[in-house]
């Protein structure tokens, strides 16, 4: 039988490995809008 302290810690774990998921992909998601903001950039010649 699973004690309360088990399913406690469980489910923090849950949440911080949702935490992590949720900060990768937004972290992923803003580096994709900006390559893609600098590739149309380049594309419209405005080079650095």
């Amino acid at each position: 039988m699973h004690s309360h302290t088990d399913h406690t810690r469980y489910t923090l774990l849950k949440r911080l490995l949702w935490m992590v998921f949720i900060w990768s992909a937004s972290v992923l998601g803003l580096a994709i809008v900006s390559f893609g903001i600098r590739a149309m950039m380049t594309a419209a010649g405005m080079r650095v």
